[in-house]
C-alpha cells in the first residue's frame, strides 16, 4: 500500500478499535447502569465489527467469506439499537419491554438461519438478496428512530436550546444515518471509492467525541437519566400536559382505580414514565397527591353507582370502585365530597 493508503488505514482501523473499547466501557464498566447506556454499548460494538470488516475489506478483497458474513450479519443489530437507545433515553425506559427483547431474538435467530446458507457457498444469494435485505432492515429502523426524536426538531425549529443528553441523542443518530448513507452509496455504485467513507465518519466522530469529553467539565449531564433523583428535574408546561392528558385517558378508559392494590409505580408504567416525574407532575400540575388522585376516581365512580339506586350495598359500592375497606371507603368520600355516601344518597334521592 502507498503511504496515502497506510494511513487511511491505520486511521480507520483505530477508529474502529476505538468504537469498540468505547462499546465495551459502556456495556460493562460505566457507573451509570442504565438501560439506554447498556444500548449504547451495544450499539457501537457492532458497530466497530460492521467498521472493522470494512477497513480489512476495502484493502484486501480476498479476505475470507466468513468475515464478511460476520461483519453484515453485525448490521441486522445496529439499526435495532440505535432504535432502542433513542427510545430509552427520550422516554426514559427503565426496564427492557418485552417486545424488544422478542425483536433481539428474532434478529439472533435470522443470523443463526443465515448459517445455512454461508456468503462463502451462496454469494450471489448474499449479494442481491440478503445484503439489499439487511440495509432495508436497517433503513426501516432509521426510520421508526426519527418519531421519538421529532420533538428535538421541533425545538431546534422554535430555537429552543437542547439540553446536552438530546445534543448527544442527535450526534449518535446522525451518525449512524451518515454510515448507513455511505454504505447504500456505495452499495449502489453510484460513486466509486464511497464505501471507506462509511469507516471514515465513524472514526472521525469517534475523535471528535472523545475530543468533546475530554475538554467537558462534566460528561454525565449526556443522560436523561443523569442525577434523576425526585424533584430535580422540571418538566416544561407542555411535556406536562401531555404525560396528564395520557395519565387521565388510562384512568378513564381502562379504569385502574378499580385495582384496590394500585401503586404509582404500576399508573407509571402504564403510561410509561418514572414513577418519581409521575409524583411530581400530580403535585405540581394537579396539586394532589397520588392517594388523592385515585381516591377521586373512585369517589366519582361510586356516586355514579349510588346514584343509579343499584341494590347493592353501600359497603359493596365501595368495593367495587376499588376501595379495600368500607371505613377508607366513607373517609374518602367524605374528605371529597364533603358528605357521607348515605347523605350523598338522600340528597341526590328525589321526592316520589
Amino acid at each position: 500500500m502507498t503511504s496515502g493508503n497506510n494511513l487511511l488505514f491505520f486511521f480507520s482501523a483505530l477508529g474502529a478499535f476505538n468504537g469498540l473499547i468505547a462499546g465495551i466501557y459502556f456495556l460493562c464498566f460505566t457507573p451509570k447502569k442504565n438501560l439506554s447506556n447498556y444500548f449504547l454499548g451495544a450499539l457501537l460494538i457492532v458497530l466497530s465489527i460492521r467498521i472493522g470488516k470494512s477497513v480489512v475489506y476495502f484493502f484486501d478483497h480476498d479476505i475470507p467469506r466468513a468475515i464478511l458474513q460476520f461483519g453484515l450479519a453485525a448490521c441486522l443489530f445496529i439499526g435495532p439499537f440505535l432504535y432502542f437507545f433513542v427510545k430509552t433515553e427520550i422516554e426514559q425506559v427503565r426496564k427492557l419491554p418485552l417486545s424488544w427483547g422478542i425483536q433481539l431474538a428474532a434478529w439472533l435467530a435470522v443470523i443463526l438461519a443465515g448459517l445455512v446458507f454461508p456468503y462463502e457457498n451462496f454469494p450471489r444469494l448474499w449479494t442481491h438478496y440478503i445484503v439489499p435485505a439487511i440495509y432495508l432492515q436497517w433503513g426501516i429502523y432509521i426510520g421508526l428512530t426519527i418519531i421519538p426524536v421529532k420533538p428535538l426538531f421541533k425545538k431546534i425549529r422554535a430555537k429552543e436550546k437542547l439540553k446536552p443528553f438530546e445534543k448527544w441523542v442527535l450526534t449518535i443518530c446522525a451518525t449512524i444515518f451518515l454510515i448507513f448513507t455511505a454504505y447504500v452509496w456505495a452499495y449502489t455504485n453510484i460513486t466509486k471509492g464511497s464505501y471507506i467513507m462509511g469507516p471514515l465518519y465513524f472514526s472521525l466522530v469517534i475523535y471528535f467525541v472523545i475530543i468533546i469529553l475530554l475538554h467537558r467539565k462534566k460528561a454525565n449531564d449526556l443522560s436523561s437519566f443523569a442525577g434523576q433523583k425526585y424533584g430535580d428535574r422540571k418538566l416544561n408546561e407542555d411535556e406536562a400536559s401531555l404525560i396528564v392528558a395520557r395519565l387521565q385517558e388510562v384512568m378513564n378508559g381502562k379504569e385502574l382505580f378499580r385495582n384496590p392494590n394500585l401503586k404509582v409505580g404500576d399508573l407509571a408504567r402504564e403510561i410509561k414514565v418514572p414513577s418519581h416525574q409521575l409524583s411530581r407532575i400530580l403535585n405540581d400540575s394537579l396539586q394532589k397527591n397520588f392517594t388523592l388522585f385515585v381516591n377521586e376516581y373512585r369517589v366519582n365512580a361510586a356516586c355514579k353507582m349510588l346514584s343509579y339506586q343499584t341494590n347493592l350495598t353501600i359497603e359493596a359500592v365501595g368495593d367495587e370502585v376499588g376501595f379495600n375497606s368500607k371505613s377508607t371507603f366513607f373517609a374518602a368520600f367524605k374528605k371529597i365530597k364533603g358528605l357521607t355516601p348515605n347523605a350523598y344518597i338522600r340528597e341526590t334521592t328525589p321526592d316520589l
